[in-house]
């Protein structure tokens, strides 16, 4: 897995992102701990909707972030984005009242649903290979393993020695170092588009709708321009919502945000009001929540070679909602343990990893090159609109009717995101699909030698607008899949 590492200008990013992540797991603790300060036993509550704070920042910011990333100087993008959350961390240990919270967590958010899109979407145009980007994936999903292990254990130790509101100022020397990286890191230009910016170019009338650049007789260019904005954010929610594995990929999500809102929202309540332990062991149980996740990414490209994606994430979906329940039942009957809270904690990381880690890859497969950013976007948000739910359903009931009641309620919603995935996500699901364009004139260059009917990778974009659907229903314009291809 570390042979990618090879790389100069990904290894650059890589530690920009390590460091990052690990700042921001102490201040993942820090708030925690100040929420318990500031709200005592609603501090369930508290956290619950700081983070669908960060959750809606994500929701309505990323896709515009996406769009915009390849309209921007993509390093320049992300060295301010770094800089405006070290500026914001640097308020959070004066706050005294629990509205300042949320207003200094949104701005921290938007921040960063700004950059990880487009530092997402920026991983494959450094390391094109499909064998090198799943290393890489393991190692990202590695490097967000630090926001909740390494950070916790590193958070436990700082504790012992200073009050929890200088762990802020780590979260803000994280951010600092990795502006730096980035800086100083040389970035490949993006790839041109292959659907919204070309739509016009290619001819294709019934394109992604986006804003002609020559149509300024309909009004000014500041107009044209949004209207271009518009339509990237838009083609990058379509492209989504019309693949069928993108889809199954936000069932999946769902799964994943209902039992990691139980770990990272109900943790405090469950560590010093259930089981009545000290401030201290708050990083040790999210630790091992974390150290689940790390140990299966380690194994991840190992089993990736020989599976594929659907089955790896699909089954592991299916592990989330059964620990939850376990969860449930014994804080229900009374049977609470320290050591079985780190076991659940454990047991949902490494399954969470297990669904997440492969997710790029997908996301990778199913939209060209120049589309990587609208796709990496609307991604972002829309798996982040299920911790919009989440969280705040995880904290309210944990406050409300106690933490056996939210954890169960939370179970059912993950085993609702394991069967929708199950059921979305074709079990045969080639990269090449034969098709035909009954739109296209019979010259267009797309037809070039093809004679009409054709295969290749398919993709949503300006001249495939649909997804396949079984040949001879009524208004289908594509044919069925080859059953012949293989898979990537």
């Amino acid at each position: 897995m570390l042979s990618v590492l090879r790389n100069r200008t990904y290894r650059r990013l890589f530690c920009a992102q390590v460091v990052a992540l690990a700042g921001t797991g102490l201040a993942t603790v820090a708030l925690s701990l100040l929420a318990y300060d500031l709200a005592g036993a609603d501090a369930t509550a508290v956290l619950g909707t700081a983070l669908a704070l960060k959750m809606a920042a994500y929701v309505t910011i990323a896709p515009l972030a996406g769009a915009l990333a390849d309209r921007v100087p993509r390093r320049a993008l992300l060295v301010s984005m770094d800089l405006a959350r070290a500026t914001v961390v640097l308020a959070l240990p004066f706050v005294t009242q629990v509205w300042q919270v949320y207003v200094l967590i949104l701005l921290l958010q938007a921040a960063s649903a700004t950059f990880t899109p487009a530092f997402q979407a920026t991983i494959p145009q450094v390391l094109p290979g499909e064998r090198d980007y799943t290393e890489a994936l393991s190692l990202s999903r590695l490097a967000y393993d630090l926001e909740s292990l390494a950070s916790p254990v590193l958070a436990a130790a700082l504790l012992a020695v200073v009050p929890y509101d200088w762990l802020f100022a780590g979260t803000t020397t994280g951010f600092l170092a990795s502006a730096l990286l980035v800086r100083t890191t040389t970035l490949p230009t993006p790839p041109e588009h292959g659907d919204p910016g070309a739509a016009g170019a290619a001819g294709a009338g019934r394109g992604s709708g986006v804003v002609p650049a020559t149509g300024a007789g309909r009004g000014s260019r500041a107009a044209s321009a949004v209207g271009r904005l518009y339509a990237k954010v838009a083609f990058g929610v379509r492209l989504v919502l019309a693949t069928p594995r993108l889809r199954a990929l936000l069932a999946l999500d769902l799964a994943v945000a209902a039992a990691g809102a139980v770990v990272l929202v109900d943790t405090v309540l469950l560590v010093r009001d259930t089981l009545g332990r000290p401030a201290g062991d708050v990083p040790f149980a999210l630790g091992a929540y974390g150290a689940g996740s790390m140990a299966v990414a380690l194994l991840l490209p190992r089993v990736l070679g020989r599976a594929d994606d659907r089955a790896v994430m699909v089954r592991a979906a299916f592990v989330l909602p059964g620990a939850l329940v376990l969860l449930a039942v014994g804080l229900a009957t009374g049977a609470r343990s320290w050591p079985a809270l780190l076991a659940v904690w454990l047991v949902v990381g490494a399954a969470g990893s297990a669904v997440l880690t492969p997710g790029g890859r997908v996301v990778r497969r199913s939209a060209d090159g120049g589309d990587l950013p609208a796709a990496f976007a609307a991604r972002f948000s829309l798996s982040h609109a299920c911790w919009l739910l989440a969280y705040p359903l995880a904290g309210g009931l944990a406050a409300w009717a106690g933490p056996a009641v939210s954890a169960a309620v939370l179970a059912a919603l993950a085993l609702v995101g394991a069967v929708g995935a199950a059921y979305l996500w074709p079990r045969e699901d080639p990269a090449e699909l034969e098709h035909v364009h009954p739109e296209l004139p019979a010259g267009h260059p797309h037809l070039a030698g093809s004679g009409g009917r054709h295969a290749h990778a398919y993709h949503i974009d300006a001249l495939h607008r649909r997804w396949p659907t079984p040949s001879g229903q009524r208004g289908s314009r594509i044919s069925r899949p080859s059953r012949t291809t293989s898979r990537p």
